[in-house]
């Protein structure tokens, strides 16, 4: 590496590649340098001016996600300054449309009052669906924010609510742009796209169509990039969720073989919400329309809990030892009397790999036939 390539972070110096920004170099050393609309893997923007930084030598403060990290660079992330600028666009952030978010309670005189407010349950009711997972709310409180210099700005779009999957809220969107470059630039949909119309700007489909009647393939890729509440799934919209009573839990999606990583958003031993497991292979926190939305069948009323076997025409329950012991007599008796090719094995597109290899072995080593095969709508 070239001993040229020196950056000055704070009083402390650090190598940095060629190509690398002076946000890139901050994350890589531990600093935490707050961003809005930067969406890793996309070609960053600056729009926010969330992520600014006071670099030696210029005259206005830079946008650390954009700017490129030079030799002899001298950069200070928290000064006065800097901080005065973030404090002012989150607050035009805030004033940029609805966000109920305890926030703008402006009564209040404590931080601490109002954190310890913000974590009772009946807090959330009537809040916005992205309460306590919203990076501006997370802003807001960090740098002890509250909306009075600027007034809100009036909703001018309706909520759109008519597609099974996804809630567009426009009063709460801060054209931050990272939903766009999701589905521009990481999944490469290119749905949805800016229409720049001064105050009445706003994110449109071809058309100004909604998602329902647009060429949206619903893999919610701009929900899990939404850093507000503009978008999210539709139940968290309709039935509200409270973060912090989930937990999450780390899985493969079983509806094909592909293996993408995926979050189960787990509450009262419902799962809630899927999203995708960021900077993991194969995904890298992309899914589909089945890996993200396809859950209801989990918890379906109609999903069966027993084995059930078949006597005299009727179904009744039996225990897992029962029901085995009857398909292993049943498999014996047709092996013993006509052959085991007279038994075919049907597997399922949506189970792992793993458990697919483990069909194939027991038909093939334990019946001994080689007919197996998989049903994609299983």
């Amino acid at each position: 590496m070239d001993s040229e390539n020196i950056i000055v972070i704070d009083g402390q110096e650090f190598t940095f590649t060629q190509e690398e920004t002076i946000l890139q170099v901050a994350q890589r050393n531990g600093f935490d340098i707050p961003t809005l609309c930067f969406l890793k893997g996309a070609i960053p923007t600056g729009a926010c001016r969330i992520c600014v930084v006071e670099v030696e030598g210029a005259t206005n403060l830079v946008a650390s996600c954009s700017t490129a990290a030079t030799p002899g660079m001298v950069v200070k992330t928290e000064t006065q300054r800097v901080v005065r600028d973030r404090r002012t666009n989150i607050e035009l952030l805030l004033a940029s449309g609805f966000h109920n978010c305890l926030v703008q309670d402006l009564d209040m005189d404590s931080w601490t009052d109002f954190q310890l407010k913000s974590m009772e349950p009946k807090e959330h009711q009537g809040l916005c669906p992205a309460y306590g997972n919203c990076v501006l709310q997370d802003l807001a409180v960090r740098y002890q924010v509250k909306l009075s210099h600027f007034a809100p700005a009036e909703t001018k779009y309706p909520i759109e609510n008519v597609n099974p999957f996804i809630v567009r809220d426009f009063s709460r969107c801060v054209l931050c742009g990272r939903c766009v470059q999701a589905c521009n630039e990481i999944q490469v949909n290119n749905v949805i796209t800016f229409d720049l119309k001064g105050a009445e700007s706003k994110i449109i489909t071809k058309g100004d169509r909604t998602l329902k009647d647009s060429n949206c393939v619903f893999c919610g890729e701009c929900v899990q990039a939404c850093p507000v509440g503009a978008l999210v799934p539709k139940d968290d919209f309709l039935e509200g969720q409270t973060p912090e009573e989930e937990n999450r839990v780390r899985t493969t999606c079983t509806y094909c073989g592909v293996g993408c990583q995926l979050y189960l958003h787990v509450k009262e031993n419902r799962v809630t919400k899927v999203t995708g497991v960021e900077d993991v292979g194969p995904n890298y926190g992309k899914l589909c329309v089945k890996g993200r939305f396809g859950y209801d069948f989990i918890n379906h009323p109609a999903r069966l809990k027993t084995p059930l076997i078949r006597e005299n025409g009727e179904l009744r329950e039996a225990s897992w030892d029962e029901a085995l012991k009857v398909v292993s007599d049943k498999f014996s008796g047709i092996k013993g009397d006509v052959g085991p090719d007279a038994i075919g094995v049907l597997s399922s597109a949506r189970i792992t790999n793993e458990e697919n290899y483990l069909a194939q072995k027991f038909t093939r080593g334990v019946i001994g036939t080689n007919s197996i095969d998989h049903c994609a709508r299983l």
